[in-house]
């Protein structure tokens, strides 16, 4: 897949940010800015103090990250090495997730980021430290004890962040924050971010900001009754576990019509390739298509050719189709707002819908401030076990039977059972059937159920969140077992090539199931495929006359297991 130019991402470019961090933007796949980020970043480039209403999850990270790597950026040779900007946060959690974000944004900057915080090693925050660090993250008590160790010196810090400033407030660190701030020089440029203008925050704001101009985003008001009737339920797993869960759980809902919303167009085209690769219709739908294609795939999702529209906020604005049983959000939005209407996508004319969330530990906060918004509860799920999707199987045969006696027609199949029954027990020929029925429609076994997380604290005290991968490497392994062979083509990444690319050719060309093939993996120029030994020879055989997406292919083979 191509990666955006940076001409895609118009809306950021238009608020005056650098090529580079726009062209970092597109890469991440994001289509445009939030209202905070809209309204925050043009104010942050002009180099005022800013007062910003926000709350977690709205997008703030990037309004402030964004100006001020581009600030840092734009001289990068000023002191070199020092920190030249600080953002004080109140939580550990708030400091990796604020780093982790400032590290994607700054890639190609030759900026460093260094996240500081309490729970971790002191010897690695100093080693890390005295590298160079031009952005520090941390909480203000662990800021503090480098100030007093001198491991860390604010003298040339050009930019300071107060984010969630009301809950540092609350976990009783406003001398803290006195004492940190004392340490910068007076020419600094100042941000506070917190989710409301309480009289506190205006107070710490007269006393660290510098005529400060505001950017509140209002938060839309709801009537009574307005919001969506459905049952809402979240699954807690972590980044690398959630294709495996997804698929888990569209085979216990085997839902009608499913709208899986992703937050960047890289995520949805990357996702859709891997649902395709497994068995189901998905089609994808984000801002990068054309219109042409936009009506396309509407059109077979509206007709019910199409399962599973996997689809951005951007493009899925405005979506008002009956059917949709439920929305599936696969990353969560951008802010409680946009969550509210994801889930009105499904539960409409009075049906029943259902709101499915993936989200990982750190995630648990945001879904507490849906719940306000909403007012509403979100069900905390376990993840359907291999009894339940069996179960549920069994459930599905039983009311196909049941519509097949209700449409009659077997007097053929009567004269056969018939038959049978002059051999066998009539309810063992039934079981037998019911058994044969319910295993020949099972797509193949569930992928193995993945580790799901129930105590947030104990999850990040084994070793925290997998660095993020791309979906090819963390799809659940194939569902086949037996003896595999490893086939190596010659076409890649390069050749746009996609897992459904790859399915399609080889089972087309050599006549075999979909669900025969193992795990794919696309690598820049070539891509590896594992294929059943007794099937290998014929698949081999059957790509050296074919073209995958107009390129002629070579195979190599070895044994995979």
């Amino acid at each position: 897949m191509k990666t955006p130019s940076a001409g895609d991402a118009t809306g950021f470019a238009s608020l005056g940010l650098a090529a580079p961090l726009v062209a970092a933007v597109a890469a991440l796949g994001y289509e445009e800015p939030t209202p905070i980020q809209r309204e925050a970043i043009p104010v942050l480039l002009s180099g005022s103090d800013m007062l910003g209403l926000a709350a977690t999850g709205t997008g703030k990270t990037a309004a402030f990250a964004l100006p001020l790597l581009d600030r840092l950026s734009r001289d990068a040779r000023s002191n070199r090495g020092k920190a030249r900007a600080l953002v004080l946060v109140p939580t550990r959690e708030l400091a990796m997730q604020v780093a982790e974000a400032l590290h994607k944004y700054a890639k190609g900057s030759n900026l460093n980021v260094v996240p500081v915080y309490g729970g971790a090693p002191m010897d690695h925050q100093i080693r890390a430290l005295r590298r160079g660090a031009e952005v520090v993250v941390g909480t203000p008590g662990r800021v503090l004890d480098h100030l007093r160790r001198r491991t860390l010196e604010l003298g040339a810090i050009e930019v300071l962040v107060l984010d969630e400033a009301d809950e540092m407030l609350d976990m009783g660190f406003a001398e803290d924050i006195d004492a940190i701030v004392a340490e910068t020089p007076a020419t600094r440029q100042t941000a506070l971010f917190a989710a409301t203008f309480a009289p506190r925050i205006l107070s710490i704001a007269g006393k660290h900001l510098k005529t400060p101009k505001r950017v509140q985003i209002a938060q839309e008001k709801r009537a009574a009754g307005k919001l969506p009737q459905v049952r809402q339920v979240a699954f807690i797993v972590g980044k690398g576990q959630k294709v495996s869960a997804l698929s888990r759980i569209l085979d216990f809902e085997s839902p009608k019509s499913a709208i899986i919303f992703c937050r960047t167009r890289i995520e949805v085209d990357e996702l859709t390739d891997t649902l395709n690769a497994h068995g189901y219709g998905a089609q994808a739908l984000h801002g990068g298509m054309v219109q042409k294609q936009r009506d396309r795939v509407m059109q077979l999702f509206r007709s019910e050719q199409a399962d599973i529209l996997v689809a951005t906020d951007v493009a899925a604005r405005g979506l008002d189709i009956e059917h949709v049983s439920h929305v599936i959000n696969f990353d969560l939005p951008t802010a409680p707002e946009v969550y509210v209407h994801r889930i009105g996508r499904t539960g409409r004319i009075g049906r029943e819908g259902v709101a499915i969330t993936l989200a990982s530990p750190r995630e648990q906060r945001f879904l507490q401030y849906v719940e306000r918004l909403t007012k509403q509860k979100i069900e905390i799920g376990k993840l359907p076990s291999e009894a339940d999707l069996r179960k549920r199987r069994l459930e599905a045969t039983k009311d196909a039977v049941k519509k097949q006696l209700a449409e009659g027609g077997l007097d053929e199949t009567r004269e056969f059972v018939e038959s049978l029954a002059q051999e066998f027990d009539i309810l063992d020929i039934a079981a037998a059937a019911i058994k044969m029925i319910h295993d020949g429609s099972e797509k193949a076994p569930v992928a193995p159920a993945p580790p799901q997380v129930e105590e947030v604290r104990g999850y990040e005290a084994k070793g925290g969140f997998e660095p993020r991968r791309s979906l090819e490497d963390r799809a659940p392994r194939s569902r086949v077992s037996g003896p595999m062979t490893l086939l190596r083509l010659s076409v890649g990444k390069e050749e746009s090539i996609r897992p459904a690319d790859l399915v399609g050719a080889i089972a087309g060309e050599a006549k075999i199931s979909s669900s025969a093939i193992g795990a794919i993996k696309i690598h820049d120029d070539y891509s590896l495929v594992e294929i059943p030994d007794e099937l290998a020879a014929r698949v081999i055989a059957a790509l050296k006359s074919t073209k995958i997406r107009g390129n002629k292919v070579t195979v190599q083979s070895k044994p995979a297991r």
